[in-house]
């Protein structure tokens, strides 16, 4: 094959010695722009895997890399005039200009022909070639002129940054944040010879105006830089490799996907994208390179499956694709994750965590390293934070601390023994608005289950306000005695606490049973619906709900403080307003769905209205001691519709009005919603409302084993965590995850304690034949 690579960064080097490398018959050209041995940039970062990699397909590339490399363990972190450090986490680095040269010299001796000083502008200069690679970097060339084909989505981040190096060497990878009068900046340094670092400036939009930083030159932003981190830097000084000191060298970072990778040129080439042209990840976590490397490995790979002739370019070219975009989206969402930590830890984290919790926060940031993980690389940091934050929450530690999901928590006078929540849960079994036997087995065997707060499902305010006829209610007095029925059970046999959440289905009742056909309407038997505006949850499907009147939002204002008042005469230890998921009040908070032009529609705050009537009017008749919370959707994952940010305003108004903890879910509002699911998806949305309204919250969704739990409290992402799906499948949930990351201090009920040891045992057994599995 005649192969070109229009650009001479690692993936286009790297293909073309692995592809001469398998057959020297190949003609193959790297063009690059740059002059011979010339490069810019400073440190890169590899990761062990790619190292493997690396020596499997080029062990003498491998060889000559791994004897220039930098290897460290630690992250240390400077912040508030602290130095904390962690070890065990396993880098790599090599100056970008050694590594390029070695792959130049490889390419070299392997008779790859390396083309310099000729910047490409158009790949059909090269109508000869069967192949050509365009690994022409974030701003590629190749990849503009066939946008319409390739479909990039380039999404430009709001941080600025300014790449760096330095003259001193950093024995840890370490992360500087120093506050200014305009806020906060913060630096990622690393070293990568004997004699240099890199040293990455970052801070907001706001905070580089401010600073007067978007009319500096680099002379200028480097002189800033080099006060900024006075402290650090010791009298070194910082320096640039860039071409040239005129004009700003902060710059905002590029997200770069393509929804396809390949293509075939007019000339009959076919050209394919690798490297940065691609697809990029942000330097949080240094896998640029890594990528860049990877998808040279995988191309070659395929044509070492399918055969190295140009009859097989299409079908290579569809398999690397499909092999690719996979890993390559899992790296790109852990390093969107890892990027926006630190895009808003300024306003999110520095302010309101102490070093301890900010450093866990750090660690875990791009939800890649969990609990459990963090003590794997670094048992002793782990062991002295869960003691530090075990003392914090009022635990006295003499020996190991609890993990963080067991540990107490504390609500005006209320304590739950630990953060775990049964989340609410519709069983669509009540008869009348009544709940029955089956309430008291489903309730009672979840209380038991080890979780320190266990939520009935949503019960109603009246008949009207039902989502379906087997939803339990709070409006007579026979449904009252049936909730302390198993209030008082859960009291007297477990040591839960017992919480109702209250509600009004709005729009979405009157329907009919869920495995019946959820949302859709009942087949006979509808009632009358009625909602903030007049609307149809399923249109053209769902029956039409009325508009509400003021004489409407009065009767059921009222019937929401009944509701109350009930509850507290039953003995309920926590009460929770619905205002999520479409239902009576979520309506009215949504501009979805709330269509109104008196005082509670258009804006937030009118929006905000009514909800904030019937919250402060049941505050005023629960009892003051017991806490209350409000679900809300923080997102309605539809443009036009309620977000993020919208959410902490939210929260701030239920703070103001008395709400103790907000419970934060998300979408069920419109059938038009585009969730974006994964682990913990919703628990970014708890952690804003915590950091930026400062509440409690309550996190949900996709939390399904311990180690989720522990991160999200440890980090301070969440006070509680609520785990739905989970606690149907196993009612012991919370004492089956003790068992599973061997927390044995943990109580069981008295008359289920003889499977406490077994459980532990099994566990025990499990472990240690994984241990010997990999140990052969």
């Amino acid at each position: 094959m005649k192969i070109v690579c229009i650009g001479g960064g690692p993936a286009g080097l790297y293909f073309a010695l692995l592809m001469k490398q398998m057959n020297p018959a190949h003609d193959i050209r790297v063009i690059e722009r740059n002059k011979p041995y010339d490069t810019f940039g400073w440190g890169v970062v590899f990761s062990d895997a790619t190292m493997d990699n690396m020596r499997q397909w080029d062990p003498v590339t491998a060889a000559e890399i791994e004897q220039a490399f930098n290897h460290w363990d630690d992250i240390e972190l400077l912040f508030k005039g602290r130095k904390i450090r962690s070890g065990g986490h396993g880098f790599v680095g090599i100056g970008r200009k050694h590594l390029l040269n070695i792959l130049q010299a490889r390419c070299e001796a392997l008779g790859v022909q390396l083309v310099f000083e000729t910047d490409v502008k158009d790949d059909e200069d090269y109508a000869d070639a069967d192949l050509i690679i365009a690994c022409d970097g974030v701003n590629s060339v190749i990849r503009s002129k066939y946008q319409d084909i390739f479909k990039p989505d380039i999404v430009v981040r709001p941080n600025r940054y300014i790449w760096l190096g330095t003259n001193k060497v950093y024995e840890a990878f370490t992360f500087d944040f120093v506050r200014t009068e305009h806020g906060w900046f913060q630096a990622h340094i690393y070293k990568f010879d004997d004699q240099t670092s890199t040293f990455i400036v970052e801070t907001t939009e706001d905070t580089w105006k401010a600073s007067g930083l978007d009319k500096a030159d680099q002379a200028q932003s480097i002189a800033f830089c080099e006060k900024l981190f006075a402290d650090n830097l010791q009298g070194d000084k910082l320096r640039t490799n860039a071409r040239h000191l005129r004009g700003s060298a902060w710059i905002n970072f590029n997200r770069v996907v393509c929804e396809q990778w390949w293509l075939k040129n007019p000339k009959g080439s076919h050209v394919v994208l690798m490297g940065d042209a691609v697809h990029t990840a942000h330097f949080a976590i240094g896998s640029g390179t890594k990528l860049a490397i990877e998808d040279a490995i995988e191309l070659a790979r395929q044509f070492q499956i399918a055969g190295d002739t140009k009859e097989h370019i299409p079908e290579v070219l569809a398999a690397y694709q499909e092999v690719r975009r996979v890993e390559t989206l899992r790296i790109q969402n852990a390093a969107w994750n890892a990027m926006e930590w630190f895009e808003v830890c300024g306003e999110r984290y520095c302010d309101q965590l102490e070093p301890e919790q900010f450093m866990y926060s750090m660690l875990t940031r791009s939800q890649r390293i969990s609990h459990e993980n963090l003590r794997l690389r670094d048992a002793q940091w782990l062991g002295g934070y869960e003691k530090w934050l075990a003392e914090k929450n009022g635990v006295a530690v003499d020996g190991k601390a609890p993990p963080p999901m067991f540990l107490p928590y504390t609500v005006r006078g209320l304590t739950l023994k630990n953060r775990i929540v049964v989340s609410p849960m519709a069983q669509y079994s009540a008869v009348d608005g009544v709940p029955g036997d089956y309430h008291l087995m489903h309730l009672g065997a979840r209380a038991m289950g080890g979780a320190g707060l266990v939520f009935a499902e949503m019960a109603c305010v009246s008949p009207e306000g039902r989502i379906t006829p087997g939803c339990p209610g709070t409006y007579n007095e026979v449904q009252k005695q049936a909730w302390k029925r198993i209030c008082d059970w859960i009291h007297q046999y477990t040591d839960a606490k017992f919480a109702m959440q209250i509600g009004h289905a709005g729009a979405k009742a009157s329907t009919r049973l869920a495995w019946d056909g959820t949302d859709l309407p009942l087949e006979q038997g509808n009632w009358p619906i009625m909602a903030a505006s007049e609307q149809q949850y399923l249109q053209g499907v769902s029956q039409t709900a009325k508009a509400m009147t003021r004489a409407d939002m009065d009767e059921v204002k009222q019937q929401f403080v009944h509701a109350a008042q009930m509850a507290a005469e039953i003995g309920v230890d926590w009460l929770e307003l619905h205002c999520a998921h479409g239902y009576l009040l979520s309506g009215f908070i949504s501009p979805l769905t709330n269509h109104r032009t008196d005082e509670y529609g258009g804006s937030l705050e009118n929006r905000l209205r009514y909800p904030l009537e019937v919250f402060r009017a049941m505050r005023a008749v629960w009892p003051q001691d017991k806490p209350m919370s409000v679900r809300i959707s923080a997102t309605d994952w539809v443009p036009g519709g309620t977000t993020a940010e919208d959410a902490v305003q939210i929260a701030a108004a239920f703070k103001a009005a008395g709400a103790d903890v907000i419970d934060v879910s998300s979408g069920q509002v419109s059938k038009q919603e585009k969730p974006v699911y994964g682990r913990m998806f919703q628990t970014p949305f708890a952690d804003r409302v915590r950091q930026e309204a400062g509440i409690a919250t309550i996190a949900v969704g996709a939390i399904s084993e311990a180690d989720h739990a522990n991160s999200i409290i440890a980090a301070g992402r969440a006070d509680l965590c609520a785990v739905a799906r989970p606690h149907l499948a196993n009612p012991n949930w919370t004492l089956t995850e003790a068992a599973k990351i061997g927390y044995t201090p943990i109580s069981w009920p008295k008359q289920l304690y003889q499977g406490k040891r077994q459980m532990e045992s099994l566990f025990e057994r499990e472990k240690a034949q994984q241990a010997a599995a990999g140990g052969h």
